[in-house]
C-alpha cells in the first residue's frame, strides 16, 4: 500500500481536513491521528498502521488517501476524463440566434452586430442537424441539452427560439431522450408570455447577470442614459423563480462593486423559501480585476448564506475530470447565427476562429482547431501531470490549453496557497450543504 499522490492536509478548528482530490473525498482527523499517518508514511510503514489503528486505516483507504501500490492514479485520471469527455450518451447543442444585444457592457469581450439574425436556411439546417443526431445515436442518446446564447437571445425568441423548439422538443420526447434547455440571458425580455412558452417545450432554466447592485450596476447595464436595468431585471428573476424555473444569477464583481453586493439580499428578501430553492447566486470577479478579492467575496458569500440563499463560488464551481467545461466534450456543439460552429462560447465569434462549419444537409464539418482542441492537447503540460489537484482542476479548460500551447502553465498561477484556497471553498461548501440538509 502506498499514499496517494493527491492528499492534500490543512487545519481547522483545531483539527486537521484531508481532502484527496482523486475521490473527492474530505476526512477531519484529531491531531494525534494525523500525526499517526504522518509518522506511517515517513517510516514507510503503512500497511502497519492497520494493526496500530484499524478504523483509522480503513478510512483512509476507503477515502483514497491509501492506495494499492500497482494502482497508476495518473492513468486513471486520464480513462476518467476521456470516458467523460467522450461520452456517447450525450449531446450538448448551443444556438446563438443573433450576436446583437440590447444592452453594451464595459467588459463585453464579443463583438455586437446589429441586424445579426438566424436566416430561415440555418434554422432548417439546425433542425436537420438535430434530425441527424437523433438519427445517428438512436438507442445511444439519453441526454439532450440545448443551450441559448448570444448576444441576447431573447431578442429574437418569437422568431427563431420558438420555432426551432416547437419542431424539436416532440421529436426529442419522442424518443424518450431527457431534455434540457436553457438561456444565458441579461433577463430584461422575460415576460410571463415567454416563460409560458418555455414550460410547453421544456425550457427550465435562465442564467442572468446582475453587476453589482442597483446604481453600480444601471450604470454598466442601463437601457437609455436615463432608465437603468437593474429593477426591471430582478423583477423578472422574481417571476422566473415564481414559475419554477432554475435561476442562476450570476454577480460580476470587481473593487467597485463589491462594497454594495450585500444590499442585493434586500433586493430578494420577499422571495419565499420555497421559491429559493429555484435560486442560486454564482460570484465571479470579472476578468479584468487585479486586486485578490477572495477573502472579501468568502465572507459575502457566507453572509447570503446565512440569509437562506444558495451560492456558488470558487471551489463550488471548479471544473474537474468528471464535471469538464462543455466545450472540452466530443459530443458538443455551438452554432452560430451564421452557420458556423464553435465549441468555446467565452470568446469572440470571429470567423478567424471558428472550428467547423455547419453544411447544408446538417452536417457539420471540423477544422483542426477541432482536433486540436479535442485530441491533440490533453494531459500535455508537465506541471500539471505533477499537480496534487489535477484531478478537480483540469489543468483548466481545453481553451486554456490552447491558448497555452507549447508552454509549462498554471491556472493558479503556480501558487500553492491559491489551490489550497480552492480547496478549503470545496471544504466550506461542503459543510453548509451537509448543515442545511
Amino acid at each position: 500500500m502506498k499514499s496517494s499522490y493527491y492528499n492534500s492536509f490543512f487545519d481547522y478548528e483545531n483539527k486537521k481536513v484531508g481532502y484527496n482530490s482523486l475521490s473527492n473525498s474530505f476526512i477531519i482527523l484529531e491531531p494525534i491521528l494525523f500525526d499517526l499517518f504522518e509518522a506511517s508514511l515517513n517510516e514507510n510503514i503503512i500497511e502497519d498502521l492497520q494493526l496500530v489503528h484499524e478504523d483509522l486505516y480503513t478510512i483512509l483507504v476507503s477515502n483514497g488517501f491509501i492506495i494499492n501500490d500497482e494502482f497508476d492514479e495518473l492513468e486513471e485520471i486520464k480513462r476518467i476524463s476521456f470516458d467523460h469527455d467522450f461520452d456517447e450518451k450525450e449531446y450538448h447543442l448551443i444556438i446563438n440566434p443573433t450576436m446583437n444585444c440590447n444592452f453594451k457592457c464595459w467588459y463585453c469581450y464579443e463583438t455586437h452586430i446589429k441586424d445579426s439574425k438566424m436566416s430561415e436556411e440555418t434554422l432548417q439546417k439546425i433542425v436537420t442537424h438535430i434530425d441527424h443526431i437523433l438519427e445517428d445515436k438512436k438507442n445511444i442518446l439519453e441526454q439532450f441539452t440545448l443551450s441559448w446564447f448570444g448576444g441576447e437571445p431573447l431578442l429574437y425568441f418569437d422568431k427563431t427560439v420558438l420555432p426551432l423548439l416547437k419542431n424539436i422538443y416532440p421529436k426529442i420526447i419522442k424518443n424518450n431522450i431527457s431534455f434540457k434547455s436553457g438561456f444565458t440571458t441579461n433577463g430584461l425580455l422575460i415576460n410571463q408570455n415567454i416563460l409560458e412558452e418555455c414550460k410547453n417545450y421544456g425550457v427550465n432554466f435562465f442564467q442572468i447577470t446582475l453587476d453589482g447592485h442597483r446604481e453600480r450596476h444601471n450604470k454598466v447595464r442601463f437601457i437609455s442614459k436615463t432608465r437603468g436595468s437593474y429593477d426591471e431585471i430582478v423583477n423578472n428573476i422574481k417571476l422566473s423563480v415564481k414559475n419554477k424555473f432554475n435561476i442562476n444569477i450570476r454577480i460580476n464583481i470587481s473593487e467597485e462593486t463589491i462594497s454594495d453586493l450585500i444590499k442585493i439580499i434586500e433586493d430578494f428578501d420577499d422571495v419565499n423559501l420555497a421559491d429559493r430553492d429555484f435560486l442560486t447566486f454564482s460570484f465571479h470577479e470579472v476578468w479584468q480585476e487585479e486586486k485578490n478579492l477572495t477573502c472579501d467575496i468568502s465572507n459575502i458569500v457566507d453572509i447570503f448564506r446565512e440569509n437562506k440563499f444558495r451560492c456558488t463560488y470558487k471551489g463550488e464551481q471548479t471544473a474537474s475530470i468528471k464535471s469538464s467545461c462543455y466545450a472540452d466534450k466530443l459530443n458538443q456543439a455551438t452554432i452560430n447565427y451564421n452557420g458556423e460552429v464553435f465549441k468555446c462560447t467565452a470568446r469572440d465569434f470571429d470567423t478567424a476562429s471558428k472550428e467547423g462549419d455547419l453544411k447544408d444537409n446538417g452536417r457539420i464539418v471540423w477544422n483542426d482547431k477541432f482536433q486540436k482542441r479535442i485530441y491533440d492537447t490533453r494531459f500535455k503540460n508537465p506541471p500539471c501531470l505533477k499537480c496534487k489537484i489535477l484531478p478537480i482542476c483540469n489543468g483548466g479548460c481545453s481553451q486554456h490549453r490552447m491558448v497555452n500551447e507549447g508552454k509549462e502553465y498554471c491556472v493558479h498561477n503556480f501558487d500553492e496557497n491559491s489551490k489550497l484556497e480552492l480547496i478549503r471553498q470545496k471544504f466550506y461548501s461542503r459543510i453548509v450543504e451537509t448543515v442545511n440538509l
